[in-house]
């Protein structure tokens, strides 16, 4: 096996995983310069030399009733990937995210003797507690984003490593708030409120109307409001709609992408629960986490929620350092209620942006180096 060129399979199933993996294929690439890897992945990881066998949209759906819709092609699309893997033998295969899909291939990959590494410790501290097992029968080791997981999954026999989170190396501690107001064509004087609903379409079918909603009756409480959405890859043509029926008269710019660019401008966010929870965190941005499902996906859901916190920053501060409106509670008016208190509370603003100073600093450590390093102890059978 030739270490200085390892080969890697590699699965990312929607956005953030291939932010992720994008981020850690730049710095494997600093340890191993003529690694090659490929199975499915999406641009970010394109961008690192990674070969998408499938693009990652075909993995990105959302809880129990989409996944059932598309779960033929998906149980298809793992055994051919899982085949085509087992022909060609990687030196290691690293599933990033994507648990349902990634955790059964990478069963049948460890057992037919392929190393397997998971990136990303799946929220059983949070919903989903019987993963743990099919973590211990699938992952080699486990890279943990966030510093009180290694415990947790070594209590069950489960190697794992601390490696903090990329997106803490990526953004600056200081937000570039001026360059990105003049980059988005915002004035320094402006208000600015971003909305983030989501990068599935999933997602977006359930939270951009709310979302919207809220903006329209924060723009009628103080007229002098600027919005931005940024809007993920393919997702313009389902929101464009809502933003005709919903807020016509809405002063809001549709963006393709630069989610950095409207967190760094903002001076607020109404934002999905998930990744850009943290980016809001690490951009100092006080925000408000959103989040409504289908309603069988929320009724299994709820029965499993094992604390009361749902966003990132909030589980990582283990309080609620920022209001969740989550499912029935996700509604217009009590968005724009909670995103017009932090523009008016500076005190509270200022408190939560020193406290997610503190979660950056704890998350801020070189995330792909040591990553590699697990991951190189990993291939030595260490």
């Amino acid at each position: 096996m030739n270490v200085c060129a390892p080969r890697f399979g590699m699965v990312a199933g929607e956005a953030s995983g291939d932010l992720l993996a994008g981020l850690l294929l730049a710095g494997m690439r600093e340890r191993w310069p003529d690694l090659s890897a490929q199975g499915i992945g999406g641009p970010r990881m394109v961008a690192q030399g990674f070969e998408p066998w499938w693009p990652l949209d075909k993995l990105s759906v959302f809880g129990y009733v989409d996944a059932l819709w598309n779960l033929r092609e998906l149980l298809s699309i793992r055994k051919q990937l899982g085949d085509r893997l087992l022909q060609t033998k990687p030196t290691a295969f690293i599933g990033i995210d994507a648990p349902d899909f990634n955790f059964g291939l990478e069963q049948r990959l460890r057992e037919s003797g392929i190393k397997t590494v998971h990136f990303v410790c799946p929220s059983i501290w949070a919903w989903r507690a019987e993963r743990v097992a099919k973590i211990k029968r699938s992952a080699d080791h486990v890279l943990c984003l966030f510093p009180f997981e290694p415990a947790l999954l070594q209590q069950h026999g489960i190697k794992a490593t601390y490696v903090g989170h990329p997106l803490a190396d990526a953004i600056p501690l200081t937000p570039p708030k001026a360059a990105a107001r003049a980059a988005l064509d915002l004035s320094e004087a402006d208000g600015v409120v971003a909305l983030l609903p989501g990068s599935r379409r999933s997602e977006v079918a359930y939270i951009a109307a709310p979302l919207l909603q809220a903006a329209v009756l924060m723009q009628q409480a103080r007229p002098e409001l600027r919005f931005v959405m940024p809007v993920a890859p393919k997702m313009r043509e389902l929101i464009a709609p809502l933003v005709a029926a919903d807020a016509p008269q809405l002063n809001l710019s549709l963006l393709d992408g630069r989610s950095h660019e409207a967190l760094a401008a903002c001076d607020t966010c109404l934002v999905a629960s998930g990744t850009a929870t943290l980016e809001a965190a690490l951009f100092k941005r006080p925000m408000v986490i959103a989040y409504r499902m289908h309603t069988l996906n929320w009724w299994r859901m709820k029965g499993r929620n094992y604390q009361p916190w749902i966003g990132l920053p909030n589980v990582l501060a283990r309080e609620f350092l920022v209001p969740e409106l989550i499912q029935d509670a996700c509604t217009p008016e009590n968005l724009a209620r909670e995103g017009l208190a932090w523009l008016e509370d500076t005190g509270r603003y200022a408190s939560v942006q020193a406290r997610f100073q503190e979660q950056h600093e704890t998350l801020r450590c070189n995330t792909a180096l040591r990553a590699s390093d697990a991951i190189a102890q990993v291939i030595d059978g260490v």
